[in-house]
């Protein structure tokens, strides 16, 4: 969970946060080897630090919302009433989480509290969400992705994401990804400011 939450963490790292002895992380670490893989850093001097990360193996053990299913469902589509289609589906998706989105943050109206219950409501659907605040912006992490299956087979959802929080935040606010899973990253982060 820890490195689903903060990403890659050294050895020491973890056993600070675990409240555990470094040999007691290793041991740990071992037993989990299909879920995690290390990497050494080398510094100036000392020895290199040991740093973890979680193997593509490990999105199987995090929520995931009938990924196949999901899948199968959208190349059927596809296949069977065209990319157009497919899209129709996506944009009617978007037009009806927005509104729920929407009807949750009615009343609502610093941005603050609006990205705090953005957070509440990614985080009850599955993203793992946490909301920083960091050299006068806001940083929303999106530390799990319970469409990743379906997200990958068809990007239009992470546009839509991406369209979905700039609708709801208002022209006054910038909102930009800075991190995103399916290119590499450790999970989605976006950037947020004005307002």
């Amino acid at each position: 969970m820890l490195l689903k939450t903060r990403g890659n963490l050294s050895t020491k790292a973890l056993a600070e946060a675990l409240g555990i002895s470094v040999p007691a992380v290793r041991q740990h670490l071992k037993a989990q080897s299909e879920f995690v893989e290390m990497d050494e850093q080398r510094h100036r001097v000392g020895r290199p630090a040991q740093i973890w990360r979680l193997t593509p193996a490990a999105q199987s053990r995090f929520p995931d919302t009938h990924a196949e299913l999901t899948v199968r469902l959208i190349e059927s589509i596809e296949h069977s009433l065209g990319e157009a289609a497919l899209n129709a589906v996506i944009a009617d998706r978007m037009k009806e989480t927005l509104r729920n989105y929407q009807r949750r943050l009615s009343g609502v109206t610093s941005l603050a509290g609006k990205l705090k219950r953005l957070v509440q409501i990614r985080s009850e659907e599955g993203y793992m969400a946490e909301l920083v605040r960091d050299e006068g912006r806001w940083l929303l992490f999106e530390n799990h992705c319970p469409i990743c299956a379906a997200a990958t087979h068809c990007q239009g959802f992470c546009r839509n994401e991406l369209l979905l929080f700039q609708t709801l935040l208002g022209d006054e606010v910038e909102v930009e990804r800075i991190e995103y899973l399916l290119e590499g990253g450790e999970r989605c982060t976006y950037a947020i400011s004005g307002g």
